[in-house]
């Protein structure tokens, strides 16, 4: 059996380049125990955070891509500090890490990964993917692929690519609206690729992986959560092998909107289930130290880059 000394040894020849151990600016647990959030400031100073779930039998890492993010997702704190710059595949690397040896020494082991932190995974697609490969490896951190999610609020070229690439990875896709008007209004990203854009890249994920996709419906009162909607988002998943999530909003300072009530949320579910389309209520964690979804945000440093470079992967 390969040793910690060794697998980290392995990642660093692999990456050329020397593994930063981040320094904890931060370490808070919610007060169930069940979600732990770390903040780790990087070599150049700049914050970024990362969450454990805990869940009976597993835990969950839910790793950072970026530090801060482009896209500017109104209902997202991390959209909200906008994009400061990429991370590199070490530093993704260092999460899983960092998160493992935590666990590690409550004698807890980590499972999943999720990659649904601070920014846009395919907006940062090459280092991700390194990543996620070296993490994968046998030699490396041994994480099963399958037990591996990529999150996007809809970069199409990315999930191309991830559909021609024929990566082991479950896709994530966070929707959030059934219409254009509606989606621009809450993901500016729908401006550059529109409804019609996006479902035709998830069906083409679906016939050329043969995999499912997870979307993701934040639910916010009086907004998204109507019945009309459901019923438009069961026409709008036709011939997509799909699962929908849906997360009551994590309701953040930046953005005015509020949670979805609960029976909203059980009647949503339940017209999509008629409608065909398995559908899940997400349990909320971490909300008391601001470890939710949406949620994750951190001191920016300014000068560490100017803009955002381009979207297309």
């Amino acid at each position: 059996m390969r040793t910690l000394e060794q697998r980290v040894s392995w990642l660093e020849t692999a990456l050329g380049t020397a593994l930063h151990q981040p320094t904890v600016a931060a370490d808070v647990q919610s007060e169930d125990a069940r979600t732990h959030k770390f903040s780790l400031r990087q070599s150049d100073g700049q914050e970024i955070e990362t969450v454990v779930m805990g869940y009976p039998g597993r835990f969950t890492a839910c790793l950072s891509t970026q530090a801060g993010c482009a896209l500017g997702c109104v209902f997202c704190a991390t959209g909200q500090m906008g994009f400061v710059r990429h991370l590199t595949s070490g530093e993704i690397l260092s999460q899983i890490l960092h998160v493992r040896a935590a666990l590690e020494r409550r004698g807890q082991a980590l499972r999943n990964l999720v990659l649904m932190g601070m920014g846009e995974p395919l907006h940062n697609y090459e280092s991700v993917m390194r990543a996620l490969e070296l993490a994968c490896d046998p030699r490396g951190l041994a994480i099963a692929p399958r037990h591996v999610t990529v999150n996007t609020v809809g970069i199409v070229p990315g999930i191309v690519k991830m559909a021609e690439d024929r990566l082991p990875y479950h896709l994530g896709v966070s929707l959030h609206a059934s219409s254009d008007d509606e989606r621009d209004a809450l993901l500016p990203v729908n401006r550059r690729w529109p409804l019609d854009e996006l479902l035709d890249a998830c069906r083409f994920y679906c016939r050329e992986t043969h995999r499912k996709i997870f979307f993701s419906w934040t639910l916010i009162a009086e907004v998204n959560d109507h019945p009309e909607q459901a019923k438009r988002l069961a026409g709008l998943l036709a011939g997509v092998h799909a699962h929908v999530n849906l997360i009551r909003l994590n309701e953040t300072a930046g953005y005015s909107g509020r949670e979805g009530l609960l029976d909203r949320a059980e009647g949503f579910r339940a017209l999509l289930q008629a409608n065909g389309v398995p559908c899940t209520i997400r349990q909320k964690r971490g909300i008391d130290v601001a470890a939710g979804c949406g949620q994750l945000s951190a001191p920016r440093l300014v000068n560490v880059r100017r803009r955002p470079p381009s979207l297309v992967p």
